[in-house]
Formats: C-alpha cells, sequence, structure tokens
C-alpha cells in the first residue's frame, strides 16, 4: 500500500491528529511512521490522486495543525512513498539534515506576497506619460502604417515589463529586511511578484503592517495579496 506523506516532526511532537482526514475521496484517517528520532504524518494513498481543491485544502490543513503544535518539515502536495519501510529509510537517511532545518525554521512562519497589475490601468499610465507611445497610438487608432503598429507594440510591451520589473524589486527590497529568508517565483502575466518570505513569529505584525504601507505606495491598478502566517511550504 503507498503512502501519501504529509509532513516529517519530531517523534517528541504532540501529533495531534484528531478530527483530521487525508487526501482522496474515502478521506483515509491519518496516522503516523515513527523513526528513531523523527515521525512522518501519512495517510493511504488514493489510486486517483488529483489537484482538486479538496485534495489541496486536506493537505494544507494537516500541515497547518502540525506546525500550530510544534516545528515540522511540511512536504509539498503529491509526496509519496511506497510503504512504512520506504518513509522509515528515508527518516533515517536524513535525520541530521531535517533535524538540523527544523531548528532553522523553529518560530518562523512563511508569509506569501503577490502582485497584480490592472493591465488597462497600466497602459493608461504607459500612454501618458510616454510621448513616443502616445504619439504612435493616435497614428495607430485608424489603421496607420505596419511599421508603426510593430514598433508601437515593440515600445509597449518593452514599457510593461520594465515597470513591473521596478515594482517588483520595489516589493522584494522593502519586504526583505523584515524576513530571514525569501524565495522568488519568475513573474508571470499574471502576477509581477511572487514572493515567499520567511519570517520571525515576533515579526509577523511588523511584516503585516510593512505589506499594508506598500500596498498604499504602489501606483493605480497595482495590487498586493498576502497570505499568511503559513507553515514554512517555500523552506522546508
Amino acid at each position: 500500500m503507498s503512502l501519501y506523506v504529509y509532513a516529517i516532526t519530531k517523534t517528541s511532537h504532540p501529533l495531534r491528529l484528531d478530527g483530521l482526514k487525508g487526501v482522496g475521496e474515502g478521506a483515509s484517517e491519518l496516522r503516523v511512521v515513527r523513526g528513531d528520532s523523527l515521525c512522518a504524518v501519512v495517510s493511504e494513498a488514493p489510486a486517483d490522486l488529483s489537484v482538486a481543491r479538496r485534495n489541496l485544502e486536506a493537505h494544507h490543513t494537516v500541515q497547518e495543525r502540525l506546525w500550530s503544535d510544534g516545528v515540522s518539515l511540511p512536504l509539498g502536495f503529491g509526496f509519496v512513498a511506497q510503504d512504512d519501510d520506504a518513509v522509515r529509510v528515508v527518516l533515517e537517511q536524513g535525520a541530521d539534515q531535517y533535524t538540523q532545518r527544523m531548528a532553522e525554521l523553529a518560530d518562523r512562519v512563511e508569509f506569501n506576497v503577490k502582485g497584480v497589475q490592472d493591465e488597462d490601468a497600466l497602459l493608461r499610465r504607459i500612454i501618458e506619460e510616454s510621448d513616443r507611445i502616445r504619439e504612435l497610438n493616435e497614428a495607430t487608432r485608424e489603421g496607420g502604417r505596419p511599421e508603426e503598429r510593430m514598433e508601437l507594440g515593440q515600445l509597449v510591451a518593452q514599457e510593461v515589463q520594465a515597470r513591473e520589473e521596478a515594482l517588483a524589486t520595489q516589493v522584494v527590497t522593502a519586504l526583505r529586511p523584515l524576513a530571514q529568508a525569501e524565495s522568488l517565483s519568475p513573474s508571470s502575466e499574471q502576477y509581477f511578484v511572487n514572493a515567499s518570505f520567511l519570517v520571525d513569529d515576533e515579526s509577523s505584525d511588523d511584516f503585516t503592517e510593512a505589506c499594508g504601507e506598500l500596498a498604499g505606495q504602489l501606483p493605480e491598478g497595482a495590487e498586493l495579496r498576502l497570505r499568511g502566517p503559513l507553515p514554512p511550504y517555500s523552506f522546508a
């Protein structure tokens, strides 16, 4: 029977799993595979595990309960092991590394910060602030020459990229002093910044407040979305 693995903890962890259900349609029961000094929280792995909302919520709920009771190493969604013996091998082989990492994560949490930009607001700003783009935009409203349309598209694309990169740098630079570590994901069409920060528990309120202040400094149409405090998924 293959096992779905949620997290690694010390054997001294309270392991308060009452009321929790695992991933999969049958919501399998959670249990513990124990090694010498570490243990893993597992459930029976469903045959057709999918990235469905119910499974993601079950995965995160287990990890959040464990983290609220003590330090653990939360594993990413979808980690499956062959059986109990395979889990014990991982616990024994990585015991020193896992123990050290848990010590580094103790009394710390993760915050995830995503930045979204309203495209229409950004394009309006670009046209208002760039003489050449405004000129080309007016020239191509009723068609324009092919070379003008090409130049307009290139200039707008360059300006969008430059402005979003500048916003991402502004956000990360402002929040970095309040964090012990950071994990940056590549920018995308959806988010101009997607960053996770490892923050001391005692600095959580300061970090949240700083995000609020920073959001108020962003230009029209730019928004920050904050999630946390969370178990330190990105740093385990």
